[in-house]
């Protein structure tokens, strides 16, 4: 017997437990519930691996080493076959295309061609990535390739920690503040009273 084939009459489709509906039916009152703790109320309940209140294994166990999971690059994966069946031939194929035609998603994608199929059409890619199996059919194709620069996140940071680390120093400068340098001191020399 199959899903499709189950019927009304053999059960397919189960009521549901109508509670409140007083005390002869089996749950009325605390409606099945018990009488309370959280699991009596609503919305309660215990978070996943909660083990009663003794030390939870996660905090029982040793934290070691480096996880690369912050610092990965995820791409969005797209095949020749995929751009063989969703773009005509001496199409522009990019991130805004690529996503109307459902093949990738989010807001900015890193985008990897992978040379999974066969490419029989002339296109224009721009995208973050390419294999060299994907690059190879492309070319023969007659295609072009232009390759995105991919933004890195720990360059851009450091280098608006620099950007702001040289506006500070500019403004201590036109302001005359900051701490006198070494030859200033010399020339100026021990207070005297």
């Amino acid at each position: 017997m199959m899903l499709n084939d189950v019927t009304t009459v053999a059960g397919a489709h189960k009521r549901r437990k109508r509670v409140g509906r007083g005390e002869s039916s089996g749950h009325g009152k605390t409606c099945g519930r018990g009488t309370k703790g959280c699991q009596s109320r609503a919305g309660g309940g215990q978070r996943p691996l909660h083990e009663g209140g003794q030390m939870p294994i996660f905090r029982r166990l040793p934290k070691r080493g480096f996880s690369n999971f912050e610092f990965r690059i995820a791409y969005s994966v797209v095949n020749l076959s995929d751009l063989e069946a969703h773009f005509e031939n001496g199409a522009t194929v990019s991130a805004a295309t690529l996503r109307e035609a459902g093949l990738v998603g989010g807001v900015e994608p890193l985008i990897k061609v992978l040379g999974d199929g066969t490419l029989s059409k002339k296109l224009t890619l721009e995208v973050h990535a390419v294999s060299q199996k994907a690059r190879e059919a492309i070319e023969k194709a007659g295609g072009t390739l232009k390759l995105i620069a991919r933004r890195d996140g720990a360059a851009l940071a450091q280098a608006k920690r620099n950007t702001a680390k040289a506006e500070k120093k500019q403004k201590r400068a036109a302001s005359g503040g900051g701490r006198p340098s070494a030859s200033e001191d010399a020339v100026s020399g021990p207070p005297t009273g």
